[in-house]
Formats: structure tokens, sequence, C-alpha cells
């Protein structure tokens, strides 16, 4: 492998997350070991549920804690007979999705009672709609935090301080990481409350930025990289008919993060590491020692980079509300499309080779590219 650090970068969106668990799947049976795991809201829970475990137990895992929060007895019929075409599908979401909404997902968050509106000014209760208590217990169980805080695998979840605004990451080169941490980056609000860490209270992350993607390439030692950024959320769409996809195509624009412009960004920075470290090259003996050669050479090196984009793109019958339909119907639907997008993708040699061009970076969107 010609890459020192692997690195898998998962972004929120909710229960759509199960196709971050499939592309997963797919890399554990290429024997692609990510020591780099970066997550956002529910990129965060799946992140934890992957660092905090032994590779052979990851996919059974991933799998209990899926199957887990897609218990619903109120949706069981779709396991005798699957909703037919569009229309069928359609219902079926939107019932599935407002189940959750009412009633809550098991093992994830529960509604308050009483409304939040009736309790006192103030108080957590007060704050959102949905007590994630719960949740806690659910990671207690399936991650071992004692793994995560070994330091085997980086480990880095994003988050958002209420009172000062400021983007945080939970980095486990820096911090202990507790089940808090999970629960803070996936606290979206109204929905779910903050979660108080060290006197301090945090949102979900993706209020400021839903893919950690930054992260992996800005902070830390520079090495070579091979990046699996798996989205939930795909930038690229089609002209919304009606508001239901006005809603729908908001979402998807929101919560995508600018991922694309993030990446030329990048590629720019490193088409200038790049030249500038073959510039210096060239430079006689006598120049080396100066400031301003010391300063250059700080910048410049020839680390290289493949970032591979694996991007759920929704079914036509998905809508607005795709990202809390928590029906196990969906749930494995999406994990499949998850398994098979990575599959397809590693069938291509050149996404595992390292990259020979000028800014020693390349993307992968393959899917899209149309080369499957």
């Amino acid at each position: 492998m010609p890459f020192d650090c692997i690195a898998l970068i998962l972004q929120g969106g909710g229960a759509l997350g199960s196709y971050q668990a499939g592309v997963y799947e797919a890399l554990a049976e290429a024997d692609l070991n990510p020591n780099w795991i970066a997550g956002i809201s529910i990129g965060a829970v799946n992140a934890a549920i992957i660092a905090g475990n032994a590779p052979s137990e990851r996919v059974a895992k991933l799998r209990a804690f899926w199957e887990g929060v897609t218990a619903n007895p109120m949706l069981a019929w779709a396991a005798i007979g699957e909703p037919k075409g569009n229309l069928g599908r359609n219902v079926f979401n939107q019932a599935s999705a407002a189940s959750a909404a009412i009633a809550g997902v098991v093992g994830f968050f529960s509604p308050r009672f009483p409304a939040p509106w009736l309790q006192p000014y103030g108080s957590l209760e007060a704050s959102s709609y949905y007590d994630t208590r719960v949740l806690k217990r659910t990671l207690e169980r399936l991650v071992d935090f004692d793994r995560i805080n070994a330091r085997e695998t980086r480990f880095s979840v994003g988050s958002v301080n209420v009172r000062t605004g400021n983007f945080v990451y939970f980095d486990n080169s820096t911090r202990t990481i507790r089940p808090e941490h999970i629960m803070a980056s996936g606290a979206l609000p109204p929905g779910f409350p903050p979660i108080e860490i060290e006197g301090e209270h945090y949102w979900d992350g993706g209020l400021i930025s839903n893919t950690p993607l930054q992260w992996v390439l800005d902070s830390g030692a520079r090495m070579d990289t091979l990046a699996f950024q798996v989205d939930l959320w795909s930038a690229r769409g089609e002209l919304p008919g009606n508001l239901m996809e006005v809603s729908t195509r908001q979402k998807e624009i929101q919560y995508s993060s600018r991922t694309r412009a993030n990446t030329d960004q990048f590629k720019h920075a490193q088409r200038v590491r790049n030249t500038l470290a073959n510039v210096l090259s060239k430079l006689p003996e006598s120049a080396r020692n100066s400031e301003d050669f010391k300063a250059l050479e700080a910048i410049a090196d020839r680390k290289v980079y493949n970032i591979v984009q694996l991007i759920y793109r929704s079914k036509y019958y998905e809508g607005h509300s795709k990202d809390y339909d928590f029906s196990r119907l969906s749930m494995q639907e999406h994990w499949r499309a998850g398994y098979n997008d990575a599959t397809r993708t590693l069938r291509h040699s050149e996404v595992v080779a390292r990259p020979a061009n000028l800014e020693g970076l390349l993307t992968f969107d393959l899917a899209y590219d149309g080369r499957e």
C-alpha cells in the first residue's frame, strides 16, 4: 500500500447512515483498514463503533446498531410484503418517518413527556423535542472506549460549541473520548438537546460543516493519504418540481457542505506545495541557509492524496424525511447501496495507486464519472 494513512471520513445524515456501514463492510472485505476515522453526527456514531471494536467485530457491531434502531414492530408488515412502486414506497417511507417523529427510535431517542413547551424555562428538557439518554447506553454497549483511547486508530468527531458558535473537533490525539463526545456530535437542534462536556454545551457539527474532510486534510502531520469520503447528501441534483422536492433539495445542498469546493481548494494548495518543492530542490546550496528558504521549505512537500468519494444518491421515492426514515426496509436498502458502490469502486486499481500528477492529488467519484 503506497499510503501512510487510510482515512475514513463519514458525513452526517441520520437514518441514511447505514450506507456508511455498507461501505465499511466492503472496505473490510478488501482488507483496507483505516488508521484514521473521522465523523460528524450519525457519521460519529458509525465511526465510534468502527474505531471502538476489533477489526473482526466491526461489521457485526455496526449491524447490531442498525438492526437495533430499525426494530419497529409497527412496520414489521413490510418484511412480509414490500411496498410496490414509487408511490407505495413513498407512502411507506413517510409512514416510517412519521413513526420515528412521534414515537422515537429504539436505542436512539424518545419523545419528551411532558412536551418541551411545558418544561421549566432554562431546563435541558425545554430545549429539545427528544431525550437521547438511551443513546449513551447503546454506545456503551457497542463501543469499547478504552480501545478508542488507546489510540491504535486516530479518531475525530466534530461538534459546535453552543455558547461561542465555534466548531470543535474531539480528537483522541488530544482528548479522552467518552460517549458524550459522540452524542454531542449528533445533537441536532431542536430535535436533540445540547450535550454538556467540561462545563460547555455542544450541538451537532453539521450546523457548520457536515463533512470532516477538511480536518483530516489540514490537521496533524501531513502524510501520503488514501481517504474514503462517504457522504450521505449529494450536492448534485435535479430542479425541484414541488414544495416537497424543494425541501429535499434544500437539505441536500445544505448538508453536502461544499465538499467539492473544499477539494478544489486543497488541490490548488497541493499544486503550490509540490511546485515549491521542485523549485527549492533546484536552488544552489548557498541559498539553503537563508531564512526565506527555511520559511518556504516548511510549506513545501511532495505528499500525495487520493480522495475517493462515495456518495449516497437517493431513490426517486425518497423525500425530505429520508434522514429520519428508520424502517428496516430502507436501512437494508441503504446498506446494500453502500456495499455495492464501494465494491464497484475498488475494482479500479487506480483508486489505491499513488498519484503521479503535478498536484499529487487524485479524486474519484466513479458513479458520477460513469466508469461503472
